[in-house]
């Protein structure tokens, strides 16, 4: 029989990529002789690192594979690895123009991510509701794999040893103190817990442990360099590092504070502790890092603001809701990072 070969499509975002990693993960674990190759982008490759029988195609969206006439030059690289499965995580306009593509080649199985829209829709309209937790996102991924005829069992993921440090030199970082990874921003500001209160939490923690500022760009750095300029413990690991390097840095911390971004669901994919600040989004969304228990996701008080969620990725924000983040009171995200840390 010859060997089972399944294409894994999934371009960005950086968070939603990285909540597929578990599922690969037992993936390749209940059928280590499969072959898997991830189209994705080319920055994304190191996330991967830890799963066997890999390969990849990273296309240049913006250049030759850019609109139709690329995604079919893309096509015709991806149907000479003679896939017998396709599975799209994405399900966007380019994605399913490639499936499209495949879709003569009726001996490929093929499946879709279903990303329950409507119960999304639902969740997010500008009422009061009641808050049914939808299926996880992760969960939605291996529902794929099933379809195909590759059913996994999630709760039997196990982490892989973490990854060696890299060179902690530059940060002058100390050994001594457990280590907090702290990542104050969000790609839309209806999930950016507000900095002068993250500012708060930032003084109060560095006073007994390692504070690790991660983020993105050069506005996010300028401000992380006025934090870590400003307090002793505190270090700003934003542009220090590749992102190789900045993922192994992840594994080794004691607990990660982020928004509903990518940071936490990096540390998430290590073992790391994730306490995770909500605003426009809710984890009842789906998007809760992977086996994180509820009790780590802080939310705004919904007797004050009871129209959350307000989006699915924070890009839109309910009138007069701006401010709803400010009912996480500091206080609520120390303890609760103490909490963690003490345990």
């Amino acid at each position: 029989m010859a060997a089972k070969h399944i294409l894994v499509f999934r371009l960005s975002a950086l968070g939603d990529v990285a909540m597929v990693i578990p599922v690969l993960r037992c993936l390749t674990h209940t059928y280590p002789n499969l072959k898997i190759t991830i189209v994705t982008r080319k920055r994304f490759v190191p996330l991967f690192e830890s799963i066997p029988n890999t390969a990849f195609v990273t296309p240049d969206l913006y250049g030759t594979h850019k609109g139709i006439s690329g995604l079919y030059r893309l096509f015709s690289i991806l149907k000479k690895l003679k896939p017998t499965h396709i599975a799209d995580l994405h399900q966007v306009l380019r994605t399913k123009t490639l499936m499209l593509f495949f879709a003569p080649f009726v001996w490929i199985r093929k499946a879709r991510l279903d990303k329950g829209r409507a119960d999304k829709k639902r969740l997010t309209k500008a009422k009061a509701k009641t808050l049914v937790p939808l299926i996880p996102q992760i969960h939605r991924y291996a529902q794929v794999f099933e379809r195909l005829g590759f059913p996994i069992t999630l709760s039997e993921h196990e982490f892989p040893p973490p990854p060696l440090c890299p060179n902690i030199e530059a940060l002058k970082l100390d050994q001594n103190k457990k280590w907090i990874g702290i990542a104050p921003f969000a790609a839309h500001q209806g999930k950016q817990y507000p900095l002068d209160l993250m500012q708060q939490v930032v003084a109060f923690l560095q006073q007994d442990y390692q504070v690790i500022l991660f983020g993105f760009g050069t506005k996010e750095m300028q401000q992380l360099d006025i934090w870590s300029n400003a307090y002793g413990n505190v270090s700003n690991a934003a542009g220090v590092y590749t992102f190789d390097a900045e993922l192994r840095l992840i594994a080794q911390l004691d607990l990660m504070i982020s928004m509903d971004s990518a940071n936490g669901h990096l540390a998430a994919n290590y073992g790391v502790p994730v306490l995770t600040l909500w605003g426009a989004t809710h984890p009842c969304l789906g998007f809760a890092p992977f086996e994180q228990p509820i009790q780590q996701s802080l939310t705004p008080d919904r007797t004050v603001f009871p129209f959350l969620p307000s989006s699915v990725y924070g890009n839109k924000t309910h009138r007069g809701y701006k401010d709803a983040m400010r009912t996480i009171v500091p206080k609520a995200v120390i303890e609760a990072a103490l909490d963690i840390l003490q345990k």
